[in-house]
């Protein structure tokens, strides 16, 4: 028990494509390789930045004039 034979892995492989279609399989596979390289260096303990684009940094927004102290008059 535990062991897939290749009669197995030609099911789960139709299931997936029946239920993702060919379009989307290279972009789970994309994603999954870049899940598993993260998971790797995070359990490593390697402090690289992950590869693929940066992540956008957060912007500190101006603040809007403050109106005078008095009021409207």
């Amino acid at each position: 028990m535990g062991e897939l034979g290749m009669g197995e892995l030609l099911i789960i492989l139709v299931v997936v494509v029946l239920l993702f279609g060919t379009k989307k399989l290279p972009q789970l596979g994309e994603g999954l390789g870049k899940a598993i390289r993260n998971f790797k260096a995070a359990a490593s303990g390697n402090e690289e930045a992950p590869a693929g684009p940066p992540a956008a940094q957060p912007r500190e927004l101006p603040r809007p004039p403050e109106p005078p102290a008095g009021g409207p008059a």
